[in-house]
Order: structure tokens, then sequence, then C-alpha cells
């Protein structure tokens, strides 16, 4: 999930500012009134970033994505239990050879704008991701693809090249409007500002920075949603985000360890919220940009790895509330490779490891070669406390062995765009939510390392290659299986990435929200189902 507020700057004088600084710590400490609510039938959640682009195919960060995916529909869907379903499609037929797919859309699905949707859009859209001139991360999930026809107004066929197992959930992607995109530039603010989707809920409002409001879709094909508005409220920091949270000014948030674990389990806190807990489907990861020589060298990688302690990131920064990471699966993944063993806490080895590389150190206790000091900077994003933590954490670890690592925090959207996107960093902290199918080949495949997609520490490895197109190619899971588990295991050996861990989710929700049942796919797959009791009583029971 992913939400701002304007503060105002105000020359309050020394005394005056120290009155009111102990006035809001009384009101934080002692808070045990219930939350406000002026508007019941409205979710307001909080994000820490803003929305970038809302057009599916654009949408490459958690906040554009989780907007985007309350507006538009794919053809198909996961359902609770991580089994794909028809969205817009409402069945299929797959031919014998596993190369052609029938898609039979629903009848009678309105865009936003009230016009009928067709498989021309289904068209449409398959020609726009797929075009090179659209800077989008996700058109290789379309490579295999030979052609895309609309058969009549509510069949479309998909015929592949090769077989691809991950066909299905590939067309999950949302489906764009033709009568609207058609000739436009499709990477303009414009067109990304103001979608017109099939989804349950259509864009109201957007202060760039401080809001955006979603309102419910009255002619959905699936039947209107139960709550009337959907807010996200971008609020960067995490401890601003929980005192909206305890006043009422927004309804769910995933809280940070701390907070779940010191300041969720009062009283106030059970009697007016309902928590969660679950392992996320995605990891943290400090990720190198493989064209600096510094990290040229998988022995140092290694040796980073060796020299960083997961143990106590967990347990500092996670209060234990996430599992060490391995490699690019999760364990809830059935790609993951349980006979991968992690990098143990060793210092000797990540001395060794350097040394053989051609590192020594100082007399300053630097690590230096041909006269240069082993020394970078590693990028987090604003308001993201956990991982402000881990780089501070880790850059104690790492001046152990004579690193010298140096923190820079930059607002997230300008990371994302102006120095990941264009290479013009050293390392990062940051983390994947990851695809339930197992499929990779967007974020490891060499040729995807273009300026918006996802290989952007410009990973290569032929082997690696190949494994991602026989895996995209295989459809017996156990073969599938070997596959990516051969994966997992050059990855967790070449280090491209000193994969972390696996943070769990601890979302909290106000508990005037019924219908709210937790299953493998997390909490929020029967959103549109969620329904406010009018009788207030009936809140809290």
């Amino acid at each position: 999930m992913s939400k701002k507020f304007s503060f105002i700057h105000s020359p309050i004088r020394p005394l005056t500012h120290l009155l009111f600084y102990s006035f809001t710590l009384l009101l934080i400490i002692g808070c045990s009134r219930e939350p406000e609510i002026k508007h019941p039938n409205t979710i307001t959640i909080g994000f820490l970033s803003d929305a970038k682009r809302l057009l599916p195919l654009l949408a490459s960060d958690s906040a554009s994505g989780e907007i985007s995916g309350h507006i538009f529909n794919g053809l198909t869907k996961y359902d609770k239990d991580i089994k794909i379903i028809g969205d817009l499609a409402e069945s299929w037929d797959i031919s014998p050879d596993g190369l052609k797919i029938t898609f039979h859309l629903r009848k009678g699905v309105k865009w936003h704008d009230g016009v009928e949707f067709t498989s021309d859009d289904v068209v449409f859209t398959y020609k726009t991701v797929t075009s090179p001139k659209i800077p989008t991360p996700y058109s290789s999930i379309y490579g295999p693809v030979e052609k895309v026809e609309a058969l009549d107004k509510y069949t479309v066929r998909v015929t592949y090249k090769e077989p691809y197992a991950p066909a299905l959930e590939s067309w999950g992607m949302g489906i764009i409007p033709r009568h609207v995109l058609e000739g436009k530039d499709l990477t303009s603010p414009e067109v990304n500002r103001n979608p017109i989707g099939t989804g349950p809920y259509k864009l109201k409002e957007w202060i760039t920075g401080q809001k955006i409001v979603l309102e419910a879709f009255d002619d959905y094909f699936e039947g209107r949603p139960n709550i009337d508005k959907f807010i996200a409220r971008i609020i960067p920091d995490t401890a601003t985000m929980f005192l909206e949270l305890k006043f009422g000014g927004i309804d769910f948030m995933g809280l940070t360890p701390p907070q779940y674990k010191l300041q969720a389990q009062t009283d106030f806190f059970k009697s007016y919220f309902q928590k969660f807990r679950y392992p996320s489907f995605g990891y943290t990861y400090l990720g190198y940009n493989l064209l600096n020589p510094l990290f040229s060298d998988k022995r140092v990688r290694q040796a980073i790895a060796y020299a960083i302690n997961k143990k106590e990131l967990i347990a500092g920064v996670l209060l234990s509330y996430g599992t060490p990471c391995t490699g690019p699966f999760p364990p809830e993944s059935w790609a993951f490779n349980p006979d991968v063993k992690d990098y143990e806490y060793n210092l000797d080895k990540a001395i060794k490891l350097l040394s053989d590389a051609g590192w020594r150190k100082n007399a300053e206790g630097l690590l230096e070669k041909d006269g240069k000091k082993f020394s970078f900077t590693v990028l987090a994003n604003q308001g993201n406390e956990a991982r402000l933590k881990i780089a501070q954490i880790i850059k104690e670890q790492l001046k152990k062995v004579g690193i010298e690592m140096n923190i820079k925090v930059l607002e997230w959207q300008a990371m994302l765009h102006e120095f990941i996107d264009k290479k013009r960093f050293e390392a990062v902290i940051m983390g994947w939510a990851l695809s339930r199918d197992p499929d990779i080949y967007d974020i490891w495949h060499s040729s995807k390392t273009k300026e918006g997609e996802f290989n952007f520490i410009s990973y290569k490895n032929e082997e690696v290659d190949r494994l991602l197109i026989q895996g995209r190619q295989t459809f017996d899971i156990e073969k599938r299986k070997k596959i990516y588990h051969r994966i997992h295991e050059i990855l967790a050996e070449e280090q491209p990435y000193t994969f972390l861990y696996v943070p769990d989710a601890l979302p909290v929700l106000h508990k005037r929200f019924k219908g709210v049942e937790k299953a493998p796919l997390g909490i929020w797959y029967d959103f549109i189902h969620w329904h406010v009791p009018k009788n207030k009583m009936e809140w809290y029971q």
C-alpha cells in the first residue's frame, strides 16, 4: 500500500513552541478518545509517497500501482487462494499445444465515461505495451506473443510463438481504452493524471503531494463498491502517519515493527482497530550498480554479504517481524530453493575475499586499491524509517572490514526516476513486491536494462538469461521448479544484490470496516465487498 500533508512554518517564539510541543506530547501519550470519523463510508489510506503515472503499463512504483489497481481491470486476476480467475474475461480456452488462448470477454462492461469495453481495447493495449515508443517495464511479458486478434466484439485470440507458462497471469495487467488514448502521448502528465478505466473506482481529485481521491463507479460490472470513496493521503513520515491513524485522519496503514509491537498493544488500539500479520511476498535488498568498477568483482559482493549481520538487522530494525532472505524468491514461493544457504556473518571470510580482490587496509584502517579508497554512497528513500536504519547499521558493520559507506536520502519519485532509472547511483536499498508466478525475467534478464526497466543494476549472466527463458516456456511445475532453483543458486552465489530479509506485513485497519478476511493473497482481494454498518453500535463488535 501506499500517502501528504502540508505543514506551514510559522515564527513561533521558543517558549510558545515548547508549550505547544508539551501539549502535543500529552495528547499523544494520553490519547484515549475515539478517533474522529467524519465520513464513515470513506476509507483513507496512508501513503508514504505520491503516485507518478496511473496508466497500468507505466505504473512501476508501489503508489502508482496501488491506485491504478482500483481504476483498471485486467482480463484475469488472482482469487484469495492465489488461483487465476477471470476479470474482464469471463472464460477462456487454451489450445492443446498451449500456443493459443481464446478469451471470452464480459459483455456490457462500461468504461468510466460510459463507453462499452470491447475486444478492440484488448488489442489496443497489447499494441501499446509492446510499442518501442512506450517506456514500459512490462513489454517483455508479451514478448512471446505472435499476434493478438479481435475475432468479434467480445472474443480475443492470443497466439504465442512458443509455450509461455505465465501467459494467463500476464493478462492481469490493466486494459486501457482505445477510444480515449489512441493517438495520444501516453507518457504525458495529462494522460497519466486523468485515467479512464473499467475498475470499481474512478479518479475524482489529485492534489500533487497531498492526496488522491477515488469515488465508487456506479456502473461497475461486479456491482457498485460498498465503500463510497478511497482516499490516498500522502504522508511521507511514518510517525506522523501513525498519529493520523490514532486521531482518525486515516483508517489504514502498514505499521513499522516498533509501532506494531510497542504502540499498538494498548486497550485503545484493540478497541478501535483490527491488526493483521503475515509474510509479505517480496524482499528488501542492498543492490549494486554493476557498471561501477567497485562492484564488478563478485568476491567484493560476497565479502559484503559476509560482513552484514542479517540477524542483527532483523532483530534491531524489524523486532524479529521478518526472516532472512537468501535469493530472489521468498520462502512462500513454490520456486524458493530451500537448499540455498544464507551467507553467515563472518568478518574473517569477508576480509579474506577483499584481500583476494586486491584490497588492502591503509594507515586509517580503510581499504585501498590502486590508490583509491573503498568508499561508496547508498541511496535510501525518504519516509522509510526501516530502510534508513538498515543503511545506518550496515554502514557500521562495513566499517569493521574497512569499507566506507555514505548514506543519501532522497524523495521516492526523484530517487526512482532521476537516479535509479538513469543509473546515477552506486548502491541502493530497495524492495521488491513480487508476482505470484516466479517469472522474474523483467528483473534479471540482461535485455531489461534500459531506462525505466527493472534490471537497473545491469546484471548479466548467460546461464540465467537462458534459464529465465526456459522457465517461461515450461508448463510442468516440477520442471519449472528445478529451473528456478538453479536461478536461485546462481544469484545467491553471485550476489548482484545482498538479499537482506523478507519483512512481515503489519497492516492495521479501523474496526468499522466489516467483511475483511485474511487469506493467502492478503486482505485486499475482496475490497469492493467491505462495508460499514450504518448502526455505529456495530462498528466495534
